[in-house]
């Protein structure tokens, strides 16, 4: 992590644009999951002890223009909650009446701007509009890593206007995802789930080149198991992509680890009726839904004696709670195996949440994408564009 951080940086007095992600569940006008709202509260809470003036900018979900029921308003009431002091609610995110507001913030004070996607030139990444944000303050934090793949004028736009620096998130980010591409502690061992062998072929081709072993489970294990000659009755399978399946697992040189045996089901319903097989033995009308006890078990000796672990996407149709044991009990091994250990993913983090396992999860990732773009090697604008500690 070469990034400048806000601890490198006095910002007492100072007026601190801070782009968080607060792209959080709202029911019935209020938040349902506070998760990102409390991941940031470290950087939020350090800015307010050294007495910064803290102007707070995030989306929310995907607007068409003005939509007040994507307002950010119950967000800032959940922030103050949490922080036990008031957050001011701006009417706008830019304007003479926002940046009035901004400017008139005591130290240790807190604003939250409006949805920045209720303006179209937020993910143009239009120059006017970045201008324009960075007028309401005079140093610029970056603590939104799960938006930091993408070039918009709150992540990129606005640091040609200020210095910019990383907030604590981000920074933990950097240094947990980083630290397993670039020198991880060695067995490294990486988990990829998720639906299709499409969405991952870059990571998958990444980690081959930076792991020891790579478990592949969920639906793309199963395009894998086709393209080694296996039926897959009514299975998620990718039948255009088997030609690239079969590439990687040349690639591999024996490095990826596929499932033995499956639970199999005969419609996608979560009361589906369901049997264990071998994955060589998946009966016509039915579908893969999760791995078998045995790759449970042969996932687990795997884990063994690693000393990091990448865990990126659910290994069953984990909706269904018939077909999220695999998923389960991998978040477990996890959690008992000693390694460092890097959870990304929605259905993976609910994963090792549901299962009472997240306060010993190493580091659980707040990007999405984010986390999927850096663990395929490539560059980041929002991190890019932060100051490097040499500045």
């Amino acid at each position: 992590m070469n990034k400048r951080t806000i601890a490198d940086i006095d910002v007492a007095g100072r007026r601190v644009l801070v782009r968080v992600d607060f792209n959080v569940p709202l029911n019935d006008g209020r938040v349902g999951d506070d998760t990102r709202i409390r991941a940031t509260l470290p950087t939020i809470r350090y800015l307010i002890d050294r007495h910064a003036r803290v102007v707070l900018m995030s989306h929310l979900g995907r607007p068409k223009g003005l939509e007040p029921k994507l307002s950010l308003a119950p967000v800032a009431a959940r922030l103050a909650e949490l922080l036990g002091q008031p957050v001011r609610m701006a009417p706008d995110c830019v304007g003479g009446e926002v940046e009035r507001m901004a400017s008139a913030l005591k130290p240790g004070e807190a604003l939250m701007l409006e949805n920045l996607r209720f303006h179209k030139e937020e993910e143009k990444n239009d120059p006017a509009f970045a201008k324009q944000l960075a007028a309401l303050g005079e140093i610029y934090v970056n603590d939104a890593f799960g938006t930091a793949h993408r070039a918009h004028a709150s992540t990129e736009g606005v640091t040609h206007y200020l210095p910019a620096v990383a907030g604590f998130l981000m920074e933990n980010e950097l240094n947990f995802l980083g630290g397993a591409m670039t020198d991880p502690a060695r067995p490294f061992v990486a988990i990829l789930g998720g639906a299709k062998v499409s969405d991952k072929i870059e990571v998958l081709t990444s980690l081959l080149q930076k792991a020891d072993r790579v478990l592949v489970g969920g639906g793309m294990a199963n395009t894998f198991a086709k393209a080694q000659g296996c039926e897959m009755g009514d299975s998620l399978v990718e039948d255009d992509k088997l030609d690239v399946a079969r590439q990687l697992m040349r690639q591999a040189q024996g490095k990826l680890v596929f499932p033995v045996d499956a639970v199999i089901a005969d419609r996608f319903d979560k009361d589906a009726a369901a049997q264990t097989v071998e994955i060589t033995q998946v009966s016509p009308g039915w579908r893969v839904l999760d791995i078998g006890p045995r790759t449970v078990g042969l996932f687990a000796e795997q884990l063994r004696g690693a000393r990091t672990i990448v865990w990126n996407g659910p290994l069953g149709v984990f909706e269904f709670p018939r077909f999220a044991q695999g998923t389960m009990a991998m978040a477990r091994a996890l959690a008992d195996s000693g390694a460092t250990t890097i959870v990304g993913g929605g259905e993976s983090v609910a994963a090792v949440e549901q299962a009472g396992v997240a306060g010993r999860i190493s580091h659980i990732s707040t990007g999405g994408g984010a986390s999927l773009e850096f663990l395929e090697g490539k560059i980041l604008p929002g991190v890019a564009a932060l100051q490097d500690k040499s500045a």
